[in-house]
């Protein structure tokens, strides 16, 4: 991995835009359908309101080249679902869903609202980065972190097995299927 990134909080309202530029740039059917298969996509749009609320309760973690925002991984706590109402289903299943044999409920988690490496900045090691200081930044609260994946999405789903994730559900709605992830940070990790 290059020097010149660096792992760090968002900071500000010029931050939340970059990251709202970077996910415009790789959003599903935004790309075609080839880009979506070989390099990934994120599913859901949010708007500068939606990212500055999230931020306020938790910040999220960029990885920078210089001062400016290259890659994100959003950082959603329970408290941010009625944000994007598209995911309040997502949230719901993860009051329905058991882990260890205990409901997902009395852990403490929190959800990882979305990750993305700029494209010209993939295979930098920017991905395992960002989730690394994500763990670093909230293990002391959290012991589990979550999210879902389309399954079609093999590059993200593969990137999230390397980091440390491990599919504990799957289900499919209208558009796609999806697998429900998770990262155990109790556990040692193979990272």
């Amino acid at each position: 991995m290059s020097s010149h990134y660096w792992a760090d909080m968002a900071r500000d309202t010029a931050d939340l835009e970059h990251i709202l530029a970077l996910q415009r740039e790789n959003l599903r059917g935004d790309i075609s359908p080839e880009e979506e298969g070989s390099q990934g996509f994120v599913t859901v749009r949010h708007s500068l309101d939606t990212l500055q609320q999230m931020h306020a309760l938790a910040p999220s973690i960029v990885v920078r080249q210089g001062q400016t925002p290259v890659a994100y991984a959003l950082t959603m706590l329970r408290e941010c679902q009625a944000l994007c109402p598209e995911l309040v289903p997502m949230f719901q299943l993860f009051e329905t869903l058991e882990y260890q044999g205990q409901p997902l409920t009395q852990a403490r988690f929190y959800v990882m609202g979305q990750i993305c490496v700029g494209k010209a900045h993939r295979g930098q090691g920017l991905f395992d980065q960002l989730y690394h200081h994500h763990r670093e930044r909230y293990r002391p609260r959290f012991d589990l972190l979550l999210t879902e994946v389309a399954t079609r999405n093999r590059r993200s789903l593969r990137a999230h097995e390397r980091v440390g994730f491990q599919t504990v559900h799957t289900y499919r709605d209208a558009l796609e299927e999806w697998a429900v992830i998770l990262w155990d940070w109790r556990m040692p990790s193979a990272t």
